[in-house]
């Protein structure tokens, strides 16, 4: 089929309206890890090495706990597209109550978590800075997860701009408090580490309240408060809530520990493999944010559609949604790499850890286009709410593929650090391939299931 600009440019337009401001919003939880590595980077590198530990551990539950809320998105989008909006409010009590339950079953996984650390094979010079850091990035756990409920329910709706601000807001907070608590300033005495710490405890406190607050108190939201003061949590809503969003926060959750427990293979290679680990994972989340956050776009549009049954507009959305990320990869990735022998000075003053960041920005490379290809297709099947086939194709791409081929090539094949990052293209890419052909066969099946149902083929549309 030959490619039509017109049939694509809407969805183009779209799209973009929609997928910027999450991106910004993404690029806000980015700059917030950033932030962190860049200034504490600059105070010690064993500061800097034990942040990325307990980053690389927290990263993985908070993707995870973000993808169980990925669940509203699809559930709101599609009543949205319905225009049941008293029925998104008393969704969005049990949102809020199985994301609260989602949040205590972390918060006590990490606990476990932290009393075994030194368990762990960390560096031993290490453990005094990551178990106090560990601590207090555990106090900011559940308000990450109430937060990202609020904000997948006003992504939902495609008011994607409220996130974007309050994200952008709470990382000017969090730089200005690592500014002051890392070095000391302003009479305040200095912290580094720590400081880094509670200053993103604040930003993340801080934000789900005004999040939370903006629902309750917002003016145009004053239809979904309706539904939400006469609805009530109920096990219907509760579980569809958890049965779709489990598979989603295990694709994620997956996807997050092959780049964590990877990082415990770097552990073993010292101190400055794993500073350089950790500021390749910083460069190459500014496109995982960028290509998610366009994707999540693609998600809230192909939803809509799906309530109004507009199955030809699925069809382009996600087309064009392709399209858009493979721009974004080629953008992304280019600078990235004629800046390789200089990008790892804006982290850290170590010479070796720059040395080894330059080398791993050629594997970083290698897999923005299959990292763009799973983001988008991912979301496409969360869009359609055709959620089981992620798990098992997540655990294949990353568990039987990734990591095992990381284990091979940086630790058997003695490659070490870039060993274990030319692992990642083959794992990326077989979940966007298989992602890719799971979407197509899940939405052909509900197309059929539609049409015998209504004994009619739908009008193309759009």
């Amino acid at each position: 089929m030959s490619y039509q600009f017109s049939k694509y440019e809407t969805h183009y337009r779209n799209l973009t309206y929609l997928g910027v401001p999450i991106i910004i919003g993404q690029l806000g939880n980015l700059i917030l890890n950033f932030a962190d590595t860049l200034m504490i980077g600059h105070h010690s590198t064993e500061e800097l090495a034990a942040a990325a530990f307990v980053n690389n551990m927290f990263t993985l539950v908070i993707i995870f706990a973000i993808g169980f809320t990925y669940a509203v998105t699809a559930l709101v989008g599609t009543l949205y597209g319905q225009e049941k909006t008293h029925r998104i409010g008393e969704l969005m009590k049990s949102a809020v109550a199985a994301n609260t339950c989602m949040a205590v079953f972390l918060s006590v996984i990490m606990t476990v978590l932290y009393l075994n650390v030194h368990r762990l094979g960390q560096p031993e010079e290490l453990l005094p800075l990551i178990r106090p850091y560990f601590l207090i990035q555990l106090v900011s756990l559940p308000f990450v997860c109430w937060f990202n409920t609020f904000r997948q329910f006003t992504d939902g709706i495609t008011d994607t701009k409220v996130a974007m601000w309050i994200l952008v807001s709470g990382n000017v907070m969090n730089i200005f408090g690592n500014w002051v608590l890392i070095y000391g300033h302003l009479g305040i005495p200095e912290m580094g580490l720590i400081g880094a710490g509670l200053s993103t405890m604040i930003s993340r406190i801080v934000m789900a309240i005004v999040m939370a607050g903006v629902f309750f108190f917002g003016g145009k939201y004053r239809e979904y408060r309706e539904g939400w003061r006469l609805g009530h949590t109920n096990r219907k809503d509760f579980r569809q809530i958890t049965v779709l969003g489990l598979p989603l926060a295990l694709q994620m959750g997956m996807e997050a520990a092959a780049f964590s427990l990877s990082s415990l293979m770097v552990g073993w290679f010292g101190t400055v493999s794993l500073a350089a680990h950790q500021v390749m994972l910083t460069i190459s989340q500014l496109g995982y944010m960028i290509y998610y956050g366009l994707a999540a776009a693609v998600a809230v549009r192909i939803s809509n559609f799906m309530g109004q049954r507009d199955y030809t507009a699925v069809r382009r959305t996600a087309t064009a949604g392709i399209h858009l990320v493979f721009l974004l990869a080629l953008s992304t990735s280019v600078p990235v790499f004629l800046c390789r022998h200089i990008i790892g000075g804006l982290f850290t003053d170590n010479a070796d850890v720059i040395s080894m960041v330059s080398m791993t920005i050629v594997p970083f490379m290698i897999y923005q286009f299959g990292d763009g290809m799973q983001c988008n297709y991912a979301n496409a099947l969360r869009g359609i709410a055709v959620v089981r086939p992620l798990t098992w194709i997540a655990f294949i791409s990353f568990f039987v593929v990734s990591l095992p081929l990381g284990y091979l090539f940086g630790v058997v094949m003695d490659y070490r650090l870039l060993g274990v990052w030319y692992a990642f293209p083959f794992g990326l890419t077989t979940a966007g391939i298989l992602y890719y052909v799971y979407y197509q066969r899940g939405l052909k099946r509900i197309e059929s299931a539609t049409e015998e149902r209504l004994g009619t083929t739908q009008p193309e549309r759009r």
